[in-house]
Order: C-alpha cells, then structure tokens, then sequence
C-alpha cells in the first residue's frame, strides 16, 4: 500500500486563486495568516499526516476499538499519535485565542484538516467533533460553562460529541424521547438512549464533553421542544480539576462496515442512577437551533472527508498502476507495460483526479465564505458570506461525499482483482468512505435543505447571484481567445442553463407537484454539484493559463490543472443534461400508485 504524500501545491494553489486566501490577512483578526506562515504550517502538517498519523490507518482498520470493563480502548499507537497531535497544537488552529487557540483562517485550517482525514479518517472524526462541539459553546454556552470547558477543548486535552440520534429517532428529531429534570441549583438530571455516538468514549483523553439533545418537563411536541445539554463524562470541579464519575456510559460498541478504529457507541445517560448531570446551553427549547451550529460545521467536514479520502484512493490506484505492468500498449505497440499506459487507465485515474480537485476547490471556497463571513468589516457582506455559503454547503456535503464513495470504487476497479482483497488496502477506503452519504444527514436530506431551506428561503436571490457569478466565469472563458478555455465555456454555459431552467421548474411546481419536486430534490442537488464543480474547474484554468501566459511558477503543474479543468469540463459537465432531464421528470412514472408499485 502507498504511502499518503499531501498534495500541497494543489491546496496552495486552491487555497490562493479561489479561496482568497491571499486577501485574508488583510481582515480584523487573521492580521498573522501571512503565506510563508501557511507554507511553514501546510509542510509541518504534511510531515504530522505521512509520518505519525497514516501508517495507523491500516492497524486501526484491522484492530478497531473494544469495550471493556473501563470503557472503549483504542488501537494500539492511538493514544500516542493523538497525544502528539494534542501536544503540536494541531486541535486549535482555527480557534480563539482567547480560549488557547491560534485563531487562523479556516481556509489554512481546512487544507491541514484534509491532510489528518487522508492519512487517517476514522482518526480524524474525535477532532473533527470536538471542533464542532467548540463552536456550539462559543455560540451559546454561558461565561461559567466556557471558562469550565472551552479551554481544555481547545487544546484536544478533553474531546466533545454530538448526541443526536436515539434509536426510534433517526433524522426525524421530533420524535426525541431523551428528558432533562431540573435539579433547582442550575444542574439537570438527564435521561435517555442515544446510539451512532462517534467518540462517545474512548481512552484518549480523560474528560469527554458530550452535548445531548433532550426535553424538559413542560416542553412542547415536536423540535420546537428539544433543548441542549453539555453532559461531561467526569464532572469538573470548582478548580478546574476532575470530580466524581457522571451517569454517562457507552453500553455497546457498533460492528461496522468501515472506519473501524472511530468507536461508534451506544450512550445511556441516568441509567445506573438518578441521572446525568447536565448543563443547559442558552434557552430552553432552541436546542435544535444550536445543534445546526454543530451541524453546519461537521457537514462541511464531513464533505471534506470525501475529498481526503478520494485523494488517498487516487494516490493509492496511480502508484499501482504505475508499478503493475500487463498488456500492450494499443497506441505504441509496445509490449508488457504499466497499466496506467491503457486508455481505459488513464480516464479513470483522471476521473479521479480531476474530480477529487473539483471537489477540493468547492471546499476551500466555501471555507473562504465562512472566513469572510466572520471577518468582514461590513455587516452586509457578512450576511452575505454566510447566506452564500450556507448556500454552498449542502452541495459540498452532497457532492464531496457521494464523489468520495465513487472515486474510491474506482481506485478498486484500477487494481483489479487485487482491490477487492484486503492486503492492498484500497477496499478500507471504499469501506471507510461508505458512511460519509449518511451520517450528518444522508445525501437526501442535503437535498432537501438545499431546495427548501437554502434556495427558497429568500426566494432564490442567493443562487441568483451564484448564477450571476458562474456566467462572469464563462463570458471571461469565452473572451480569452484561447480554444481549451472556450471549450471549458461552452460545456459550463449549457450546464448553467441546465441548472438555472431546473430552478426555475421546481420554483413553478413547489406548490402544485410537492411529489415530483421531492422525487426530484437529489438529481437537483447532483446537478448543482457537478455545475458548481465545473465553475471551480472553470476558474482553476483561467488562473492556471494566466501563469502559463506570464511562463512563471511551476508550469507542468499548471498545464496539469488545465488538462484537469478541461477533463472535467468533457467528462463530467455533459452529465448537467441528463440531471435536467431527471428533475423535470419528477414522479411522473409513479404518482397514484401506492403499494403494489413495490409487491408486485
């Protein structure tokens, strides 16, 4: 199996022509991201990635965690690597100062995330939690409970969790049963089940913060009654020191078809007493309104997951089929070569590549939005940072996860037949990229938050002005008088026009044809993915042909990128009519019918 090797000029490049990562320290706050402090960052994460974190991703996938009498232990070298991890400051890059944090941009932070999910991902998940469950604290914990906790969460010295889901309540929060009981000195007893709780114990680190959904006594039905709970697993004292052991156990772990390392557990709170105690954060019964804050966060992770998983998978099938040698060369005649010689090779291995890019671009730019929408002088451009990012981060999601489990199936089809045994390695990451389309909302509910909640919630002025965006991309495509970048324009403009007339389409039947524009939420979100991608693509070759012109910077990198660009522009871009097609079809095979549909 090959080694992970970050694709550091590809991040930089990313991170520089579409991200604004150039730009960013020119905002209150991010004064400190200057480039040479990036590079030195990206080159020690890159170290941190390939030396300490990759070479466990095999022996966490073979070992996996297991539940004893003290709790959930992990694979060997686990403990070590995270103490490492914790000790270099990786856990606070982008978080507060005030808090331990280094409080630099998350357009660095997300390419170091990256580096730490392709070398490991069921490592990465602890972190990639913790960091969600700061930013919900931040948000709505009160002055008391951040002095408490922020800081030890910060440094990776205690972790934190999302305790979302119960096992009569998957993605239908409303049917949460978990309750809280107020105690009169400020403190809730807390009483529930929940399951698919990722870190919700293991021997890392010796506090886990856990953030439980729950009702109160006289809550209202449904998600307008759900409110939040911090559950520590050790209670805190006065001091700071750890106190007496809480009601908060992992009863079982889950069997699993991948990221076998991460412990999935089953948490039981109040079990073995009178109850967890608990904190609430801000307001009774807006729980479901600072969940999201979490929610927001761990889905463009989780995006990200299948970027950093696809490029492990692509690093992997490019080596071995460098180094496999079968067949003649149908073009030259020579005998015996590399398969990566073959055609049928290289399309995919392009695939891959160029898809693993795309979706990498979309990332980093909507991490950009998100720095911005922090850091803008102008309240106005603030909001409008975050609405376009909100905007953009079901496709990310959508779009980075569903690639991940594609472009890793590919890298099985590269090795042939010895990529679906498990010496190689290249099935863990098919395995482990499984879950991605399901955990943080499946594929479907990115769907539906995308057309109900991100397009029609100002009445689609936000995608109005992403559509405005990519046809300046194609006008500039089109005028620069070259024929790659024309080509990439003329795929982009019929893909754009594909996305703005489905648009349209699902704005005129929302009311009358609830069915079909439902039935056709998750080809609309497959057709914004790979629109939004192809922009990415698109603008990737435009800065890519601008050094080209100049003949400065590292030129077969950038006739590289516009190889790609183009690739995609061919390969993937056409696929925008089909979508189309498939949207405004809606349910027009199957409406009226009911069950027979599916007895017969």
């Amino acid at each position: 199996m090959s080694d992970y090797r970050a694709p550091i000029k590809d991040m930089r490049f990313v991170m520089d022509e579409l991200a604004g990562f150039k730009e960013l320290s020119s905002l209150p706050g991010l004064e400190e991201a200057t480039p040479d402090l990036a590079d030195a960052i990206l080159d020690e994460a890159a170290k941190f990635a390939g030396e300490v974190i990759a070479p466990l991703n095999r022996v966490g996938d073979q070992q996996g965690c297991k539940l004893g009498a003290d709790g959930v232990s992990t694979p060997a070298g686990w403990k070590e690597a995270y103490a490492q991890y914790r000790e270099a400051g990786w856990n606070g890059i982008t978080l507060p100062p005030e808090f331990g944090g280094q409080g630099l941009p998350d357009t660095l932070g997300i390419a170091a995330k990256e580096m730490l999910c392709s070398a490991n991902m069921a490592f990465s998940l602890g972190p990639l939690l913790t960091t969600g469950a700061v930013e919900a604290l931040l948000t709505c914990a009160s002055d008391e409970l951040k002095a408490m906790f922020l800081e030890k969460m910060v440094s990776g010295e205690w972790t934190g969790t999302m305790n979302l889901t119960e096992p009569q309540a998957g993605s239908d929060l409303a049917l949460i049963r978990s309750r809280a009981e107020p105690q009169g000195d400020g403190t809730y007893r807390v009483f529930g089940q929940k399951i698919f709780i990722t870190y919700g114990d293991h021997d890392m680190t010796d506090n886990i913060v856990h953030l439980v959904p729950a009702r109160l006594p006289d809550a209202p039905a449904g998600v307008k009654g759900i409110s939040m709970f911090l559950v520590p697993k050790f209670l805190v004292n006065a001091d700071g020191s750890l106190g007496a052991r809480n009601d908060a156990w992992c009863i079982s772990l889950e069997h699993k078809l991948g990221i076998h390392a991460s412990p999935t557990c089953v948490m039981a709170y109040g079990d073995k007493g009178e109850g967890a105690i608990g904190y609430l954060l801000g307001e009774a019964n807006r729980g479901l309104e600072y969940m999201f804050i979490m929610m927001n966060e761990a889905r463009l992770g989780v995006g990200l997951q299948g970027v950093a998983i696809g490029e492990r998978a692509y690093q992997q099938a490019l080596a071995y089929a460098r180094d496999r040698k079968q067949g003649r060369d149908a073009l030259t005649g020579e005998m015996l070569v590399s398969i990566d010689k073959h055609p049928d090779i290289r399309r995919m291995l392009m695939l891959m590549k160029s898809r693993v890019e795309a979706a990498r671009a979309l990332t980093y730019y909507t991490s950009g939005l998100l720095d911005r929408a922090r850091h803008l002088a102008d309240a106005e451009e603030r909001k409008k940072a975050l609405w376009l990012a909100e905007f953009m981060i079901p496709i990310v999601k959508g779009g980075g996860t569903e690639m991940g489990i594609e472009v890793t199936s590919l890298g099985i089809q590269i090795h042939g037949g010895m990529g679906f045994v498990e010496e190689t390695g290249a099935a863990q990451h098919f395995r482990d990229a499984r879950i991605t389309t399901i955990y943080e909302g499946t594929t479907g509910i990115q769907a539906n938050d995308l057309l109900f909640r991100k397009l029609m919630r100002d009445q689609g002025a936000t995608a109005k002005l992403v559509f405005g965006e990519i046809y300046a991309t194609v006008k500039t495509l089109t005028a620069s008088g070259k024929p790659e970048l024309a080509a990439i324009a003329q795929k982009l403009g019929i893909a754009l026009k594909m996305w703005t007339d489905t648009t349209e389409w699902l704005a005129a039947n929302a009311k009358t044809s609830l069915g079909g524009v439902l039935t056709a939420a998750v080809p609309y979100l497959s057709l914004a993915v790979v629109v939004c991608n192809g922009w990415m693509m698109a603008k990737a070759a435009l800065a890519a042909a601008g050094y080209l012109d100049k003949g400065e910077g590292d030129l077969p990198f950038y006739r590289a990128k516009l190889a790609s660009a183009r690739f995609y522009a061919d390969q993937m871009l056409p696929q925008a009519i089909a979508f189309a097609e498939t949207v405004k079809a809606g349910d027009a095979a199957i409406a009226g019918l009911g069950d027979e549909l599916f007895d017969a």
